[in-house]
């Protein structure tokens, strides 16, 4: 196995993932000509564009900052013919509507300045039909010298199937005709993707996430993709949308970490256990039945042994995406439940990403339900209560260096409360969590050598008494539906 090493900042930051089309327009994009949005706020499963760029991202950056906010994640930002951008035509530019190439160097210039870093979407494994590759093909069928770059099996190329479901004569991601998949043994492929890769992190980003890796089944490809990466910026992130287990490309050679959707089916099932969408299958697919808080650690610390500690440090913890329902819709509403899941995200190994206006009470189902426009311009509709929790949440994470790097234990486990211990060069932070609609009396006993410990209440804010341990028992009575989170003195 490789030395491993994760970018440090990646284990001390607090992510913010943003659809671009979505999240805020800005009167510094450039107007384009007979161009014509629908109307910001329009029903997200309506298809087309709503105007979101990447000048409005810049401008609202302070709001992000308040929010705690130290590096974004990006969907897709390069020309594409989709509102989410999956489908690249031009791996060179990013998207006119979204400002261009301009728009992203004053995004990562004012971001900078902020400490704020910027990871992009990377889409490797497929283009699109107007890639100018595969346009050629179209254009030129087996005379095109480009035909070997994706794998087409029949003539003539069939891109527009009267049926959904068609079967395609070419090969497509999830046999989708408007996803051409790239034949990455081919080294013209092989060589711009690479190049890509490398180009925009010398332009500036600060890592990238990659969209279905698991489908590039080349750890060769992945591999020289980390060089190509990490010789532009040695710190550079790399995670990938590995949904299930990620050894195989966690080994220090290929990705940092992976989305961790494993956490995300762990929250819904514990703190939304009354309230969450049983049929939901993005909560269940993973086959975890989180009984109680006992079954909880136990899936917890499997999870916590697959990888090394370098990894899980680095993991990008996420309780909802753009490619799931919203965790407020995933538990029916419950306030409780996104409150204890949010704040299990700020003090738990691995980067916490907030999916945009969460923290404001937006909500929605599955894609495209998830993916509604930030509503700037209905900030009555805000969850102001909420907002504010969101900032204070971020900043314990940001208080206590033990809550981002410090080593992680369960100290218990029983019923409807789970507890947990993060302790890094003598800070040491405990973590308790109610999920029953009851107040609940619990005694945790303490590692020897916290038998003595002092400790101060760090979360509810504001709240002065702290339990004191006695004969190495920490008694704790927490109201219903809530949590504790104490530090040494």
């Amino acid at each position: 196995m490789t030395d491993i090493h994760t970018p440090d900042w990646v284990k001390n930051a607090i992510f913010y993932q943003i659809f671009p089309d979505r999240f805020a327009r800005s009167p510094r994009a450039p107007q384009l000509p007979g161009v014509a949005f629908k109307p910001w706020g329009s029903p997200p499963d309506e298809q087309g564009f709503q105007g979101g760029d990447l000048y409005g991202i810049a401008d609202k950056l302070g709001y992000l900052k308040d929010l705690g906010i130290t590096a974004l994640y990006l969907n897709p930002i390069f020309a594409s013919a989709a509102n989410h951008r999956y489908h690249t035509f031009d791996y060179y530019q990013v998207d006119p509507l979204l400002g261009g190439n301009a728009a992203l160097r004053t995004l990562l210039d004012e971001a900078h300045a902020l400490g704020i870093k910027v990871v992009l979407d990377g889409v490797f494994n497929h283009a699109s039909r107007g890639f100018w590759a595969f346009h050629h093909i179209l254009e030129c069928g087996g005379n095109s010298p480009y035909l070997d770059w994706f794998f087409v099996q029949d003539w003539p190329l069939n891109p527009y199937p009267r049926k959904r479901r068609e079967r395609l004569n070419y090969t497509g991601w999830a046999n989708l005709a408007g996803l051409p998949k790239f034949n990455t043994n081919n080294p013209g492929v092989r060589a711009y993707l690479l190049d890509v890769a490398r180009y925009w992190v010398d332009f500036g980003i600060d890592g990238w996430r990659l969209d279905v890796p698991n489908e590039i089944d080349d750890d060769s490809f992945w591999q020289e993709f980390r060089r190509r990466v990490h010789q532009a910026n040695p710190e550079a992130y790399i995670v990938g949308e590995i949904w299930g287990d990620g050894s195989r490309w966690l080994q220090g050679d290929q990705f940092d970490a992976i989305m961790n959707y494993v956490f995300l089916a762990l929250a819904v099932q514990f703190f939304g256990k009354k309230t969450y969408h049983r049929s939901y299958e993005k909560a269940r697919r993973y086959g975890l039945r989180v009984r109680n808080a006992v079954t909880f650690a136990q899936y917890l610390e499997t999870l916590y042994r697959t990888y090394n500690w370098e990894i899980t440090l680095a993991q990008l913890n996420l309780i909802d995406s753009h490619d799931t329902a919203r965790f407020h819709w995933m538990v029916n509403g419950d306030p409780s439940a996104l409150r204890l899941a949010a704040l299990f995200q700020m003090v738990m190994p691995g980067a916490p990403c907030i999916y945009y206006g969460d923290e404001v009470g937006m909500t929605g189902p599955d894609d495209p339900g998830c993916r509604g426009a930030f509503p700037w311009q209905a900030e009555e509709s805000w969850d102001r209560d909420l907002l504010a929790f969101y900032q204070q949440i971020t900043a314990l994470r940001h208080r206590y260096p033990a809550l981002r790097t410090g080593s992680f234990e369960t100290l218990y486990a029983a019923g409807d409360v789970y507890a947990l211990l993060r302790s890094l060069e003598g800070q040491h932070a405990i973590a308790a969590f109610n999920t029953s609609p009851e107040e609940l009396q619990v005694s945790i006993a303490l590692p020897a050598e916290l038998a003595a410990a002092q400790w101060q209440t760090a979360w509810p804010t504001g709240s002065q008494a702290a339990p004191k341990a006695e004969n190495g028992l920490l008694k704790l009575a927490l109201p219903p539906r809530s949590a504790l989170v104490l530090v040494n003195q």
